[in-house]
């Protein structure tokens, strides 16, 4: 199973960006999703999960009420949405699949990650 995120970039503190992420190899609609992020000199954290059939869904603190996870289950193709993004969500965001029902851990395949920056 591969994973390809991509639609990072550098941007303005308050603009907004759509993240992508590419399943191929593997069967999507078996995988809950997620999404999570590395900051320089941080550990990496939990953003956003998707659960399998789109309907569910879970934010970090951080995340709630800028961000937006969703799915495409016919695209294989999971997305993150960030608005009102500020410079402390400057950092390497990824993609993950999950077999099991788990929010936060036992995440099986991985994505190479897409940089965002945010300027203030």
């Amino acid at each position: 199973v591969q994973l390809q995120a991509f639609g990072g970039g550098s941007v303005q503190a308050g603009d907004s960006l759509r993240l992508s992420c590419v399943v191929s190899g593997g069967t999507f609609s078996r995988y809950g999703m997620g999404w999570f992020r590395q900051a320089p000199g941080k550990e990496r954290e939990f953003v956003a999960w998707i659960d399998r059939g789109g309907h569910r869904v879970f934010y970090a603190d951080s995340a709630k009420g800028r961000f937006d996870i969703d799915r495409d289950n016919a695209k294989e193709t999971v997305y993150l949405t960030t608005n009102t993004l500020k410079p402390e969500d400057t950092a390497v965001y990824y993609c993950a699949a999950n077999e099991e029902v788990e929010v936060r851990v036992g995440y099986n395949f991985w994505g190479q990650g897409t940089q965002v920056t945010v300027s203030s």
